[in-house]
């Protein structure tokens, strides 16, 4: 089988290389194309894979290429991990709401609706060669913002976009591990958006793991969603949250320890990549320690604004990894019919009631040869419907302004999210981000 992954020369590229070194079925991935924007990035990464792949027998091959068409053609899976307008842009996306007061996360809050603005035309380019030129293939989409971005994509190829991510799955897992039990023996009920969802239950032998692990402070407080939100929130909530609602349920706290911070989380990496880069060109035979020794470090200071001053992450959590594992369980149910239970970004039908047939919801699904197919939920009652309503009906928007170039809709999506306070200060972000993001000034001039 062949795959193409999109965007091959950034960071995580290597981990699902990684995973497919692991995969000794005879119908496996058995070739990797890799495509990117920058020649240099991906002569990097193709040394990771190679020094990766060094003592395997019978790797996948790698080839490297800036043409699009010649990487998609023929693929049976497209893995879209792009970033458009690079860390630079995503720099952008911070600091234009942070000068107004704003959170710019890059996927929750205007930054995000700034990186949609920019990326629906491209995926939307992607979805169309991919539909010309490798129709039958199934694209795995991690491109951010994942949720706008996959249902962007599913107008121009159906139901065969499937996104995913990794916060769903790994705090599923470590509910599990915390409570002593192996997580590939449970159930999971989680509903939600992308970056936008809820764990109301983690189920072993007909017990829910969830409220237990809520009444034990021991346990809790070990947790990553224990740190983030605290205890005492995480049972008036009852739930789980997924990790980025702290950007909601903390948001002026957040605000302020980012603009404390000499830097952004956009702005940390890229300095470090850059370095990442220029190390592995004047020390190619490093490549692989390199990488390994920036993931880490790089995992560790994830959402460090979250965090209290000299509180670490637990040890598992900056192992990392995870997406490229749910993306080797999708390409394995589809192509071999090994079913899975995976929480992904798919189609909602009426997996959520009060969110329309056809927008991309994030829920538990069972795939197998057809695809995905989302599980029955309980349905999202209270502030958590009301929040993921909002937050998919500035989503659409964000859609509609990004093909049509209205400048009407792209304000009328930043005054709408839940994080921008004021009709007026909507127009400064997209004046702002028009001003810093050519790319997104692009999408209103066409």
């Amino acid at each position: 089988m062949r795959l193409a992954i999109l965007g091959g020369g950034g960071f995580r590229t290597p981990l699902v290389y990684g995973a497919l070194l692991t995969d000794r079925h005879e119908r496996r991935v058995d070739e990797v194309r890799l495509h990117d924007v920058s020649p240099r990035r991906l002569a990097a990464i193709g040394r990771v894979l190679a020094q990766l792949a060094e003592g395997h027998d019978d790797p996948p091959r790698v080839t490297t290429t800036t043409d699009l068409d010649a990487a998609v053609e023929g693929s049976d899976f497209v893995f879209s991990a792009i970033r458009v307008g690079g860390l630079e842009g995503r720099t952008a996306d911070e600091r234009v709401a942070l000068d107004l007061g704003l959170l710019g996360q890059e996927t929750t809050g205007a930054g995000g609706l700034s990186y949609g603005l920019r990326t629906v035309p491209v995926a939307l380019r992607v979805a169309e060669r991919v539909r010309v030129l490798a129709p039958d293939a199934w694209v795995i989409n991690f491109t951010n913002p994942a949720g706008l971005v996959t249902e962007a994509m599913q107008s121009v190829l159906g139901d065969r976009v499937v996104g995913i991510c990794d916060s769903p799955i790994g705090a599923a897992r470590r509910v599990a591990a915390t409570m002593g039990v192996d997580p590939a023996e449970t159930t999971v009920d989680y509903v939600g958006l992308n970056h936008l969802g809820w764990l109301r239950g983690v189920h072993h032998d007909g017990r829910n793991l969830v409220p237990a692990l809520l009444g034990d402070d021991r346990r809790l407080a070990a947790t990553e969603e224990g740190q983030l939100f605290g205890a005492e929130w995480l049972r008036t909530l009852g739930a789980i949250p997924n990790e980025y609602l702290y950007y909601y349920y903390f948001t002026r706290d957040a605000v302020a320890s980012i603009t404390g911070s000499p830097q952004t989380r956009g702005e940390y990496l890229l300095a470090q990549q850059q370095r990442f880069y220029a190390t592995v060109e004047t020390s190619p035979v490093a490549a692989l320690g390199e990488w390994d020794r920036v993931r880490m470090e790089r995992n560790a200071t994830y959402m460090r604004e979250a965090r209290d001053e000299g509180e670490e992450r637990d040890e598992h959590d900056v192992q990392g990894g995870g997406y490229e594992g749910v993306a080797l369980a999708i390409m394995a149910a589809i192509s071999r019919g090994e079913a899975a239970s995976l929480i992904l970004n798919v189609r909602n039908g009426i997996a959520v009631p009060g969110l329309p047939h056809d927008a991309v919801v994030e829920v538990p699904c069972t795939v197998d040869a057809h695809g995905p197919r989302p599980q029955a939920v309980s349905p999202l009652e209270g502030h958590p419907l009301g929040l993921v309503q909002q937050v998919k009906a500035v989503e659409r928007l964000v859609i509609e302004a990004a093909t049509t170039g209205s400048v009407q809709r792209a304000v009328e999506a930043f005054a709408l999210h839940p994080l921008v306070d004021s009709v007026t200060v909507a127009r400064e972000l997209l004046r702002g981000y028009r001003e810093r993001i050519p790319l997104v000034d692009e999408v209103f001039r066409t």
